[in-house]
Parts: structure tokens; sequence; C-alpha cells
């Protein structure tokens, strides 16, 4: 979307965010027509394409492997996609189910309850819910000014003065529900931080020593169902500027990668990721591709809502993403 583009509908992206009330306010409403910060121009790949690269599948990696075999796997997953699903991962099933339950709960209390934490500032606080987009309008011709998501975004750290401070998030079931799943994932995350260091073949402590992997962003997301779902999109093609990210969706997928056909951004098929009951799936981060050297062949991905292509289901996503020592990532 060009500066210009951008200019002429301030005043609208303005009026919503002053409304405190994301898109869930707007379904609220009763609209039957997508607002235009919202129109996508870009055609949309459809969910389940048929096509050569449908038939690639995100590998899965099995942690109760003996350590060798799981390293090897997850290096031939770095090198081929970016992408694992981690099973026999150690986070009780539970817990991840009450993560996504609880988070649907808080995007769907009455609209005073959320809009008291509405923010738009990226860095802002522990707790803040927002409509906001996930990368650079500018660089992507035919986007929408906003997709049709809302977000509430979790920092679990690092803080200099201790915990952070999540009173304000409601309801507490929510609240309880995040911190124990951001507790169960950080024992995750130093053992994925491990066998990653491993297949740089640099030792298992590296990355932690290099990277603070106890700095947590946790993003909840929450796709409403739409009344125009061809014509929006739940998220905009990026990559994630972090170390790595672990995500729980529930079952109704909806996310995408592309494997680009040139090597070089451009060109390419979308592929769909199709959840796999129990596991988390984990997408290596642009850290590691780049600055480690960690090559992924080319991979982007897209977060696409499976209800905003094809009907009125309602999507909840949380994701953890492992922030690198004095960088700052966003989900």
């Amino acid at each position: 979307m060009s500066a210009a583009e951008v200019h002429d509908a301030a005043p609208a992206l303005a009026a919503f965010h002053e409304s405190r009330a994301g898109v869930r306010g707007l379904v609220e409403s009763g609209v039957t027509t997508v607002p235009p910060i919202f129109l996508t121009r870009t055609a949309s790949p459809p969910l389940q394409q048929e096509s050569p690269a449908a038939a690639f599948s995100i590998p899965t990696v099995d942690l109760s492997l003996p350590r060798p075999d799981a390293v090897a796997l997850i290096r031939a997953a770095a090198r081929s996609c970016g992408f694992f699903h981690a099973t026999n991962h150690g986070v009780p099933a539970g817990v991840v189910a009450s993560a996504v339950s609880t988070a649907r709960a808080f995007h769907e209390q009455p609209r005073a309850a959320r809009s008291a934490l509405y923010s738009l500032e990226p860095g802002g606080g522990a707790v803040a819910y927002s409509t906001i987009p996930n990368a650079p309008l500018q660089q992507q011709e035919g986007a929408p000014l906003l997709p049709w998501r809302d977000t509430l975004r979790v920092r679990f750290g690092p803080w200099e003065d201790g915990e952070p401070d999540l009173g304000r998030l409601r309801p507490a079931a929510c609240r309880d529900a995040l911190r124990e799943y951001h507790s169960a994932l950080a024992g995750f995350g130093k053992e994925v931080a491990g066998l990653l260091s491993e297949a740089l073949g640099v030792g298992a402590e590296r990355l932690e020593e290099a990277m603070r992997v106890e700095g947590w962003l946790m993003a909840c997301h929450y796709y409403p169902p739409c009344p125009e779902p061809a014509r929006v999109v739940g998220s905009l093609e990026h990559t994630d500027p972090s170390l790595f990210t672990v995500l729980a969706q529930d079952g109704v997928g909806g996310l995408q990668v592309r494997r680009d056909g040139d090597g070089d951004g451009g060109g390419g098929e979308w592929v769909d990721v199709e959840p796999v009951a129990g596991a988390l799936l984990v997408n290596i981060g642009d850290v590691l591709k780049f600055s480690l050297c960690l090559q992924s062949g080319g991979f982007q991905r897209r977060i696409k809502e499976r209800g905003a292509q094809g009907g009125y289901q309602i999507h909840t996503r949380c994701q953890g993403v492992h922030c690198p020592l004095l960088q700052s990532c966003q989900a």
C-alpha cells in the first residue's frame, strides 16, 4: 500500500482505533460489509489448494526420540522449510487447551473490559489489546491497512523489576491460564534452543548463552467471523523477527507457508499447514535464519484464517515468541 493510500485512509483508521472495540466490535455491531481499511486488493490463494506444493507437509519431530535423532530431524526441518511440529514436548495438553480457550474468552468478553487494554504501543506494558498489522504496509502491494483479527499481547519479560503485572488482564481465568502456559513453554523453549544449538553444531548451551530465551512475547490472535471472508486476510505475509516462535492453535487451521519459486522471495505456491493433534508448531525465526546462517530454503509464511476464506468460523491462536537479546520483536 502506497504512502498516499495510507494517508487517505487515515481518518477511517483513526476512527476505528478510537472506538477501542477491535474487529470483534465491528462484528458485534452487525456489519454486513467489510470496511475499506480491511479490504485486500489481491487474490487470496484458497486453503486446500490443489497444486504440486500442496503435497509438501511440515515435518514432525518426536522429542522423545534419542537426542541425536531429534537433532538430525530438526536440522533437516530447518534446512527444508524452517518449521516443524513438535510432539511429545512435555507441555500438558490441558495447559495448551486452557490457554487457547481462555484467550478466546478474553476476546469475547464485553467491549468495556476489552477496550480498557486497547493500545497501539508495541512495547508498552505487560498487557495490551489491539488490531494492528504484522508487516510493513508499504512493502505489500494490494495489502489491506488492517488484518481481520484482534490480538492480545502479553509480555513475560525480561523485566528489570521482577515479574510483569498482569492484574489488569481479565477474566482472571485467562490470566492464570496464560501464566501457566508461559511457565510450561519456558522449559520447552529451552529444550528447543538446546536442540537448535546442537543442530548448528555449536553445543547445547550456545543459544541460551547468546540469546535471552526467557524473554517472551505471547500473542493471542482472535479471528472473528467475517461477512465477506474472501475480501480480507487474517494476517499479512511476513517472517518472524525472532529466535523462534511456538504456535498453539485450535482445530480450525488456517496457517499457510509459501515456498519461493525463484529463491529470492518471488513466485512460489502457498501450502496449507494442517494442525497436528497434540503438537506445538515451531517456526524458526529470522535471527537464526540470517544472524546464525541457518538456511531455511527460501520459505516465507502467511497466516490466513480459514473462516475468513470460506465461512463464519471463529478461530483462536496463541503464539509465544522467543525474543533475542538486545533486539525487539513483534508478533
